[in-house]
């Protein structure tokens, strides 16, 4: 009733606006009307606010908004510190050290951890979610297959997990599907809500594309028991992460085996970078591909999709829009067409109801993860058969070679028999 979106809350900032302007209207000293005008201004900043928030559908609950926001919820989620160092064996050997077993083969489990990437040399943030079948026994031998969700803007990747509902979503679809797991991945994509970074490689700044689409892939296939990047490896995003995901996709097919686009567009706009490319620093709009009419073009999805080299194998393609956004739903459409000149199935949902909104991209996560995860499912299984056969082979191989240097060892002489006197 209370909530961010709740009548009965934008009743209440009414009223209490209406008792602030009586209270101008019937103060009788100069100093109390002022004051009572100045105190009009927060509920009347208030009300446009939620009514921003209201038309998205973005926030759905207090707590939602307060830790999306603030980044008070982190606090609440387990801190790994260790990423990019040691096998996955010593990193499955730690979580096992600081969680409860039993509980995670039942609900997973989500923790955050920073990744500085080896190419960009960015520090940023990464929660991930590892399923419940990473901890049961069936599993244990399994390299899951991962999805990298990506937030728009602004945004923080705990978006996904306090907006988003993507854990729930996911448990109820591994319900009854539970071989369909994968690990669930999500960068901080911006570094920081301030700016506006597209996932792109600034010729002259921050390497975002890199960090986002080589350094936290990497850095995780490091550490846990996944695939390495490529056909068993997902993104998806909405907005400006659908963006990212459709310019990733493309011009990094060998990386990702299928790309979900929710309300994303297939044009770079300007971006809203630090100053200084400094992390931190007052952001600034920039055109960062200007003079660079080729780099342009490589991240312009609707344009460079019909010039990718014929001699790739495109990922899979799943596109959503609200039906009420008329510029999403007509940019997925003409994308489709592009996209089936190379591809020859291109799902596209549109949301009925909805616009550029929260609404959409809650009522488009279940559907995309349905269609996104047997496939990487699929090429995990058969990067998990191709490896052991590669791994048996060799153990034969091995074997051959120690037998045939046993026999193929000269035997020593025998001794001389002694001489009777």
């Amino acid at each position: 009733m209370f909530g961010p979106q709740g009548t009965a809350f934008f009743l209440l900032l009414i009223v209490i606006f209406g008792g602030l302007l009586a209270w101008v209207a019937l103060a009788r000293q100069l100093v109390f009307r002022i004051f009572a005008a100045c105190l009009a201004f927060l509920p009347a900043m208030v009300f446009g606010i939620a009514a921003v928030n209201k038309f998205y559908d973005y926030y759905q609950t207090w707590g939602g908004m307060i830790n999306d926001l603030t980044g008070q919820g982190a606090s609440n989620i387990p801190r790994y510190a260790a990423v990019g160092t040691g096998p996955d064996k010593q990193f499955d050997k730690n979580i096992g050290r600081v969680t409860s077993q039993a509980e995670d083969a039942q609900v997973g489990y989500l923790f955050q951890t920073s990744v500085t990437g080896v190419r960009s040399h960015l520090t940023r943030d990464v929660y991930v979610y590892l399923p419940p079948q990473y901890f049961q026994k069936p599993f244990r031998h399994y390299r899951f297959p991962v999805i990298e969700l990506l937030h728009g803007s602004p945004g923080y990747p705990q978006a996904w997990v306090d907006v988003m509902g993507v854990i729930p979503t996911f448990l109820s679809l591994l319900e009854t599907h539970p071989k369909d797991a994968a690990v669930l991945v999500m960068p901080d994509i911006d570094g920081g809500l301030r700016y506006q970074l597209q996932c792109l490689n600034d010729p002259g700044g921050i390497q975002d594309m890199t960090f986002v689409a080589r350094d936290v892939p990497e850095a995780i296939a490091r550490i846990a028991r996944v695939q390495p990047p490529g056909r068993a490896w997902g993104v998806a995003g909405y907005s400006e992460g659908g963006y990212c995901a459709a310019n990733i996709a493309l011009q990094d097919p060998k990386g990702y085996g299928a790309a979900g686009v929710l309300s994303g567009y297939f044009a770079p706009g300007r971006s809203q970078i630090p100053v200084g490319n400094k992390p931190g620093a007052r952001p600034i709009g920039v055109d960062v591909f200007l003079g660079h009419p080729g780099l342009q073009l490589l991240n312009t999805p609707q344009a460079y999709v019909t010039r990718v080299p014929i001699s790739l194998f495109l990922p899979a393609f799943w596109l959503a829009a609200g039906a009420q956004a008329k510029g999403d739903v007509i940019a997925a459409e003409n994308f489709k067409q592009l996209l089936q000149t190379r591809l020859a199935n291109v799902p596209v949902m549109i949301v009925p109801g909805g616009g550029h909104q929260g609404s959409v991209w809650r009522a488009a996560l279940g559907p995309m993860l349905s269609w996104m995860t047997p496939q990487l499912a699929q090429q995990a299984a058969r990067a998990d058969a191709a490896a052991a056969r590669a791994a048996a082979k060799a153990a034969a191989a091995k074997a051959a070679a120690a037998r045939n240097a046993h026999h193929g060892r000269p035997r020593p002489p025998r001794a001389a028999a002694p001489k009777k006197p």
